[in-house]
C-alpha cells in the first residue's frame, strides 16, 4: 500500500476542516432555532443562550399547539402531500413512458412543448382565470390537480426510463404483455431510485406550499399549515397567543419565541422523513440526468 505524502495529507486534513466549517455554518442557526425554542422566553429573548437551552420549557409549543385550526390545517397539508406526491409520480412517469415510445403521435411536439412551458410561463392572472372556470377555487383538489405533471420531474423520469435494457420489453411482450403491464411490472419497479429522489422534491414543495392557498383559497377548512402559520407569524395572533399563555401559566411567552416554535413545527416533520429517502437521493438524480 502506497504511503501518502505529507502534501496529501494536509490536502485531506484542509478538506476535513472546510467541510466541517461549512456543516456548522450551515447547521448551527437551525440548531440555534431549536434551542431557543426550548428555552425559557425571557433568558432567550435576553442573549443568555449560547450553546445549551437555558431554562429548558416546552410553554412555547404549548402556545402554539393551542392555536385555532392547527390540527385541522396540519390533516390538510398532510393529505395534500401525500396525495398530491403520489399523483405527480404516476402522472408523470406514465406521461414519461409514453413519451419513450415512438407509436406516440406526435410525442416529439409534446416533449418540445413541456420544455418550453419550464422557460415560457403564462403568469398569474391566466392561472387565476383558468382555476376558476375549472371551479377548482375553494376545492381541495387545486392543491394537487396543477401539480400532476411537472416538466422537469417528467424529463428526469423519462431519461431514466431510456437508460432500461430494451430487452426487457422485447422480451415480456414476446410473452404477450401490454404496455400497461410492462410499466407497471418491469419499467415502474426499476424506477424506484428516480422516484424516490422525485418523491423528496414534491413532498417537500406540497408541505412548503402557500400561495396555492392565498390565491385560490378563502375557505378555512381548507388552510394549509404553512398558511396558518404565515398568518399567525404576521398578524397580532402572536401577540395575542402570547399574551393569553403568559396569563395562564405565568411564563413570559414573546412573540419571538413563538416565530421559532413555528419555525420548529413547520419544518420537523419534512427533516424527519428525509432521511429515509436521501439513500435513493444521489442515484436518482445522477441516473435520471446522464442524458436529454
Amino acid at each position: 500500500m502506497r504511503r501518502r505524502s505529507t502534501m496529501e495529507n494536509i490536502f485531506t486534513v484542509g478538506n476535513y476542516f472546510i467541510m466541517i466549517v461549512f456543516a456548522f455554518i450551515t447547521f448551527f442557526p437551525f440548531y440555534y432555532i431549536i434551542i431557543y425554542s426550548l428555552s425559557d422566553p425571557s433568558a432567550a429573548q435576553n442573549g443568555l443562550i449560547t450553546l445549551w437551552p437555558k431554562g429548558f420549557t416546552l410553554i412555547n409549543y404549548q402556545s402554539v399547539f393551542k392555536v385555532e385550526y392547527l390540527a385541522n390545517a396540519t390533516l390538510v397539508t398532510l393529505t395534500r402531500t401525500v396525495l398530491g406526491t403520489i399523483l405527480t409520480l404516476m402522472g408523470c412517469s406514465l406521461f414519461a413512458y409514453g413519451l419513450t415510445k415512438s407509436i406516440l403521435p406526435f410525442r416529439k411536439t409534446m416533449y418540445r412543448l413541456l420544455i418550453i412551458s419550464m422557460y415560457i410561463s403564462s403568469g398569474l392572472i391566466p392561472m387565476y382565470l383558468l382555476i376558476t372556470m375549472l371551479h377548482l377555487k375553494n376545492n381541495f383538489l387545486v392543491y394537487v390537480i396543477p401539480s400532476i405533471i411537472a416538466p422537469f420531474f417528467l424529463i428526469l423520469i423519462k431519461t431514466y426510463i431510456e437508460q432500461l435494457p430494451p430487452a426487457l420489453e422485447e422480451a415480456a411482450m414476446v410473452e404477450g404483455a401490454g404496455y400497461f403491464a410492462i410499466f407497471f411490472k418491469i419499467v415502474l419497479p426499476l424506477c424506484l431510485p428516480i422516484m424516490a429522489t422525485i418523491a423528496i422534491f414534491q413532498a417537500v414543495n406540497h408541505w412548503n406550499s402557500w400561495m396555492d392557498n392565498l390565491f385560490f383559497v378563502t375557505d378555512s377548512r381548507l388552510l394549509t399549515l404553512q398558511m396558518l402559520l404565515l398568518n399567525l407569524i404576521k398578524s397580532h395572533t402572536v401577540s395575542a397567543t402570547a399574551a393569553a399563555t403568559n396569563e395562564l401559566s405565568g411564563i413570559k411567552v414573546t412573540p419571538n419565541s413563538i416565530r421559532m416554535t413555528i419555525t420548529i413545527v413547520a419544518t420537523l416533520p419534512i427533516m424527519i422523513v428525509y432521511p429515509f429517502l436521501q439513500r435513493f437521493f444521489i442515484k436518482g438524480i445522477m441516473l435520471g440526468a446522464v442524458k436529454g
